[in-house]
């Protein structure tokens, strides 16, 4: 699995959640309860996920819909 997104902005990932699966990627959200867990202070950002295979796809889904900013660098 490949990190898509790291955000504590629940509409930005709720966004994501729907371009995603309007194109059947399948994805995870993953610290999900321990933000919940730590309460409001959103020191904690929920990561999405995604197949290895899927993550390029993904990522250009995201920047077509201009929300590419929030795309986690990927590292050479």
């Amino acid at each position: 699995m490949k990190e898509l997104v790291r955000t504590n902005d629940i509409v930005m990932i709720s966004l994501i959640e729907v371009l995603l699966k309007e194109q059947h990627i399948e994805y995870i959200i993953l610290d999900q309860n321990m933000s919940i867990l730590e309460g409001s202070v959103g020191a904690i950002p929920r990561r999405i996920m995604t197949l290895n295979d899927d993550n390029e796809r993904a990522r250009r889904i995201l920047t077509d819909a201009e929300i590419g900013i929030e795309l986690v660098q990927l590292k050479s």
